[in-house]
């Protein structure tokens, strides 16, 4: 089972904004998301959580893992909350 889909929700509820600025940084440096997918992102800030997430779980299991390493290194918080490892 995708890890990602499996905390999807929780993802949403608990990921602040600051959080997911520098989560996308970290995509788009390590070439998960494109230029568009960032500027598409920070335009739906309601579904911004929503957006990311799903974005990086339709690119399969590599992006899935740089998406949860970032959130390891970002906010360890939420990362164990979420039960990633």
């Amino acid at each position: 089972m995708d890890k990602l889909n499996s905390v999807r929700r929780q993802f949403i509820k608990g990921v602040t904004e600051p959080v997911l600025n520098q989560l996308l940084d970290k995509l788009l440096e390590c070439k998960i998301i494109n230029d568009e997918e960032m500027e598409s992102a920070k335009v739906r800030n309601t579904d911004k959580a929503r957006d990311v997430i799903d974005t990086v779980r339709k690119k399969g299991a590599k992006a899935s893992s740089v998406l949860i390493a970032a959130l390891c290194e970002v906010d360890p918080c939420l990362f164990r909350e979420l039960r990633l490892r």
